[in-house]
């Protein structure tokens, strides 16, 4: 197709003056149409009014140098092409009143002549498409015995086609996520798509995000990894303020995070500048926020959108700019509907909102996570403790089976790996010092067993029914039913049910062969899908 540029007359990279030798020195616009392996078929040249005589001097040269290409000369003044704004401006007026017809012409924007400003300008419009097409940039190169023809080098901007730019922002990208994965090796394909897309969202959106999920399940350490990758980018320059809105009750909540003026209320001996304000210039993590009371939530809702409020018996606006992270394990939508949380509140802060799956939902992940907690034992205690080959195996067998629940989560996990580390002899993990700690582990979990779920056969079957079933059956129903209630779906409770004979098919039947389990009682999927909503509206 046609080549058309699109070029600033230069006043003093173009003017050499007349005399004959001018042939012998390098000259931008003469320049770009003397290329045979890009041959320019049509020049739109852009000059000042004060400039004529030049411009009319570098067309008639063109024509002697590129006999076949058509120049256009086209008037447009600055009173300042310095300034940004005009000159914006006016090559963004140009380039709207130009008719592009990119099926059947290519277009180049010459960035070579002008003040840095209007190439600024030519770049900024080239990237927002305004100008569609490639910028091209012309040099001299003082090896070519024609001076006058210099190098030429047209610039895409549509930095997927360069490959040496696209490794780098991958590995910028796969760096960001290391930074928020705690450079701990996940396997499971969820976990790492959402760490993938919260890395892009931190790095592009100021906005506020919500992490969602149990207790343990490292919503605060995610909130803090997120700053360090936005420090690390210099999107933040202050610090992170983390306050557990859990400990923010009465009178002293309102002044905890807005801050107070001396003599504000009984016991203010000074001012406070409060949390909202410590975090100016950096990031505000909010955990637990469905703890706040609804008039928190209404100054929360002003200072997120305006970036403005007032302490606590002040009438002087106070600033503060901070970026929002909010955390829960409260369903915020059930608090909206029982008037608990302020839908306003919810509707801000939930544009970009993620669920943190629980421990017992990532079992694939827990062998990283354990060398992740033996890294950081040693560094906290300046010891480094190891198990044994058979320890490390017997506790990972049972860490990744079903019959780990994982109630706490990482929090379970990181206070197993203590009790081990603490009790364990000449720096090594033994595995009698594992089966003490699984039983344990199965210990504590059985106390945070809710007493409803002991009985979940009462739920299902009458009395009769029960009785009709042989003991060991019963058992056996109770810890299937137990699992369901835990699980969305059949598959997902299947999956769990028969983690190890699955591995052993081509096609795992989760879902049928749970379903075919239940309906031996009697028992349907939609049955237990009531009891689950049951259980979350009381």
């Amino acid at each position: 197709m046609p080549n058309i540029a699109v070029s600033l007359l230069g006043v003093q990279k173009d003017f050499v003056g007349k005399r004959i030798d001018r042939w012998s020195k390098w000259r931008p616009n003469v320049s770009l149409c003397s290329h045979d392996d890009l041959p320019i078929d049509e020049l739109h040249l852009l000059a000042e009014n004060h400039s004529m005589t030049l411009a009319n001097q570098v067309i008639g040269d063109i024509e002697t140098v590129s006999p076949n290409t058509k120049v256009i000369l086209h008037k447009l003044n600055f009173n300042d092409p310095w300034d940004f704004e005009e000159v914006y401006a006016k090559l963004f007026d140009w380039c709207q009143a130009f008719s592009f017809n990119t099926d059947k012409n290519d277009y180049l924007f010459h960035i070579t002549t002008g003040t840095h400003v209007v190439q600024i300008c030519s770049f900024l419009l080239t990237e927002s498409r305004h100008f569609p097409g490639r910028l091209v940039q012309t040099s001299p190169d003082n090896k070519n015995a024609n001076r006058s023809v210099g190098r030429i080098h047209t610039i895409d901007l549509d930095l997927s086609k360069y490959d040496q730019l696209s490794t780098r922002f991958d590995i910028e990208h796969a760096e960001g996520k290391e930074v928020l994965k705690g450079g701990i090796a996940t396997k499971n394909l969820a976990f790492n798509t959402m760490i993938g897309e919260i890395e892009t969202v931190a790095v592009r959106s100021k906005d506020p995000l919500l992490l969602t999920g149990p207790t343990g399940a490292g919503k605060s350490q995610l909130a803090g990894r997120i700053y360090q990758l936005k420090k690390k980018r210099s999107l933040v320059s202050g610090p992170l303020i983390a306050v557990n809105c859990a400990t923010l009750k009465g009178e002293n909540a309102m002044a905890a995070l807005f801050g107070h003026t001396k003599g504000a209320f009984t016991g203010a001996l000074k001012a406070r500048e409060g949390y909202l304000l410590s975090a100016n210039k950096g990031v505000l993590f909010l955990d637990e926020i469905g703890e706040l009371g609804l008039e928190e939530q209404a100054m929360l809702l002003t200072a997120i959108e305006q970036k403005h409020f007032h302490p606590v018996g002040s009438d002087q606006l106070v600033t503060s700019d901070f970026q929002l992270i909010v955390g829960t394990n409260r369903d915020l939508r059930a608090s909206v509907q029982s008037g608990e949380f302020r839908e306003d509140l919810l509707a801000r802060i939930n544009l970009w909102t993620y669920q943190l799956p629980a421990l017992k939902d990532r079992r694939e992940d827990i062998p990283a996570n354990l060398d992740y907690e033996l890294d950081r034992y040693a560094a906290a205690q300046g010891q480094r403790i190891q198990f044994n080959k058979e320890a490390k195996q017997r506790f990972l067998d049972f860490a990744t089976s079903p019959e780990a629940v994982w109630h706490g989560n990482f929090r379970d996990l990181s206070s197993a790996v203590t009790r081990l580390c603490t009790l364990a002899d000449s720096s090594r993990i033994s595995e009698d010092q594992v089966c003490l700690e699984i039983e344990r582990l199965k210990h504590s979990w059985q106390l945070h067993q809710p007493s409803d779920q002991l009985k979940v056969l009462e739920l299902f079957l009458t009395q009769e029914q029960i009785e009709a079933i042989d003991p060991f059956d019963r058992l056996q129903l109770n810890y299937v039913l137990n699992v369901c209630m835990q699980h969305k779906s059949l598959a997902s409770a299947g999956r769990e049910l028969f983690a190890v004979s699955r591995k052993q098919k081509s096609k795992p039947n989760d879902s049928s062969r749970l379903q075919k389990y239940l309906l031996k009682y009697t028992i349907k999927w939609e049955s237990i899908s009531e009891q689950q909503t049951i259980g979350l509206t009381q």
